[in-house]
């Protein structure tokens, strides 16, 4: 009896120290891993959009208007937030919208679409994705430099090579993850075109002066 009591009070004490180890570790760690997901953040936003000197959210961004755009066609996919892009002047160049997909392979996947204000892509830039190595991590080589330079409209996935810029192929082996990428970006165009849609820029001023109709 007194052999199980040792035995509990030992196994008890073992507890309570991993306990505190565990959270000793956290405490030390938690900021550095903070201060290392902003620093992977702020990359993404400048890989989206290398142009841009700043960045601040659309004040009149809402997640449920943006939920109403895109939810019928992208019922997988969530516009988390819309910045404006800067310049060193303040002037806005263009947006870029975080997007989180739901229906990646092995979880979620978190990227950002920059979209210039004449309805171009200017880039894709990927936060957060964990899909399988050699076949859905290759979204980044592979898929991501497709969508560079092309204008903001609805693309489709091809396996047989991208034939027009409204087409991009797919990832070799990864369909899901493909499609999961693919139609955020989708969603990404959908709200950008419904809320600002591509400004017509004029050949004399070169300064946007309207929206297209």
């Amino acid at each position: 009896m007194k052999s199980m009591i040792k035995d509990t009070l030992i196994l008890l004490l073992i507890t309570v120290i991993s306990g505190g180890v565990l959270g000793l570790v956290y405490q030390v760690t938690k900021e550095p891993i903070a201060i290392a997901k902003e620093k992977k953040t702020q990359e993404a936003f400048r890989e989206a959009f290398p142009e841009a000197v700043s960045f601040e959210e659309d004040g009149d961004f809402s997640e449920a208007e943006a939920e109403k755009v895109i939810k019928e066609n992208y019922p997988d996919t969530v516009i988390e937030t819309s910045m404006y892009a800067f310049d060193a002047d303040m002037n806005v160049l263009g947006y870029v919208i975080k997007v989180l997909s739901t229906e990646g392979y092995s979880g979620n996947i978190s990227f950002l679409v920059g979209i210039k204000l004449d309805g171009t892509i200017n880039a894709v830039s990927l936060l957060e994705i964990k899909e399988s190595a050699g076949l859905g991590m290759n979204a980044e080589s592979v898929l991501i430099p497709q969508y560079k330079g092309k204008p903001a409209t609805i693309f489709e996935v091809t396996k047989t090579g991208a034939a027009k810029d409204s087409q991009v192929d797919a990832i070799s082996g990864a369909t899901i993850t493909t499609d999961a990428i693919n139609n955020g970006v989708n969603a990404a165009v959908s709200y950008f075109n419904m809320m600002y849609g591509a400004q017509v820029v004029t050949t004399e001023g070169g300064e946007a002066n309207g929206t297209e109709e």
